[in-house]
């Protein structure tokens, strides 16, 4: 499955890293474009309890996932067709329903390979493998850019990574048809949501809520004049590869200390948006390996945590609920950001920076109450 993430998120990424710039060519404004892009994430977080649900009560992981990576791929060389950045916004809501679908699915399936070999573990690898396409994706498209080629061009050669995808999605059906077999023991009656997992869960949410949406950010950078079209995607390149030690490190490192390590990195996360809105293109490219452990908190830490919290025969809606929750604070986040960043961009830089900080204490109080009922 990281293989088929690798191949997926060079799409995927490859699309979000002009995304922003593509919409602003097609006539959106900063707002429209934060809001369309806080929004397909509330979609394709929102969606994922319904997922979650409904794999759970059919029993269909692998036709749900083969749906949703469908829908979620081909959506993105379909932005080439695009003649209105509504269309384009369209088509965007659609790749993050498609990617809706199935993740909670393909996380519940990884999950049954922790016992063997350790929560963070098992999420850091997938991660790493599905942010190294991340880095590649954009680098692709900003060389397409940079030999003169065009937006709808970049969207277009996207369709040969999906395919790859597909067909490693395939391969990965056809040799593991049945997941469950990896774990010691899933047998166990279907049991209630512990407070740990709803605290944990608010937690995320607020970290969401700071995280901001790359559209915003590369948005930001042409506006301004920082960073060319073709400058953008490669920095996303650089924010995506440095997720990717980050996540192998801290996952290793959540396996051994435990919470903490996700403290750390939500605090060096914080400091993202100063460095991006207040100081110079060369803070930027600082500021971008903090992009990345916030990228590394979101893809491997929160999964690790959920995956300590799920309830016995509810794997899959477990995943789909807490990042339901997480969509949630992350469309709060990019709607009150796109808002500000015209009025001021102060009070947007505080906003994520305090959102994320808030939910420093709310993870302390979820890890006591989880010791306590353990």
């Amino acid at each position: 499955m990281g293989i088929v993430n690798l191949f997926a998120d060079v799409t995927y990424e490859g699309g979000g890293a002009i995304n922003g710039a593509f919409l602003g060519s097609l006539g959106a404004s900063a707002a429209a474009i934060s809001i369309v892009a806080g929004g397909g994430e509330f979609v394709g977080y929102g969606l994922r309890a319904l997922s979650g649900y409904l794999a759970d009560k059919t029993g269909r992981h692998w036709l749900i996932t083969f749906c949703g990576y469908v829908v979620n791929l081909l959506a993105v060389p379909a932005m080439a067709l695009a003649g209105s950045w509504q269309v384009a916004a369209a088509l965007m809501f659609a790749e993050r329903a498609g990617r809706a679908l199935r993740k909670p699915t393909v996380e519940a399936m990884l999950s049954y390979t922790t016992d063997r070999y350790g929560r963070g573990w098992v999420y850091a690898v997938n991660t790493g493998l599905d942010e190294t396409g991340a880095t590649l994706g954009p680098l692709a498209v900003a060389a397409v850019l940079y030999y003169k080629g065009s937006y709808p061009l970049a969207y277009a050669l996207l369709l040969l990574s999906a395919f790859a995808a597909l067909g490693a999605l395939a391969a990965a059906y056809l040799r593991f048809p049945a997941p469950a077999k990896f774990a010691s023991g899933d047998t166990a009656p279907a049991r209630g949501f512990a407070p740990s997992y709803w605290l944990f869960m608010g937690a995320a949410a607020c970290f969401a809520a700071g995280l901001l949406s790359y559209e915003l950010i590369s948005f930001h950078l042409t506006r301004t004049g920082m960073a060319s079209a073709v400058a953008t995607p490669v920095l996303l390149a650089f924010a995506t590869g440095s997720g990717v030690a980050a996540s192998l490190v801290m996952g290793r490192a959540y396996d051994r200390f435990g919470l903490p390590v996700v403290l750390g990195a939500v605090v060096l996360s914080s400091l993202f948006a100063p460095l991006m809105f207040f100081g110079s293109f060369a803070l930027v490219i600082v500021a971008m390996p903090l992009l990345g452990i916030g990228y590394a908190v979101q893809d491997t830490l929160l999964k690790a945590i959920v995956a300590g919290v799920l309830p016995a025969g509810r794997r899959n809606l477990a995943f789909g609920l807490f990042y339901a929750g997480y969509g949630c604070g992350w469309l709060a986040g990019s709607i009150a950001m796109g808002l500000l960043y015209e009025r001021s961009q102060l009070a947007l830089v505080l906003l994520a920076a305090a959102a994320q900080l808030a939910s420093l204490p709310i993870f302390v109080i979820a890890q006591r109450r989880m010791s306590r009922t353990a």
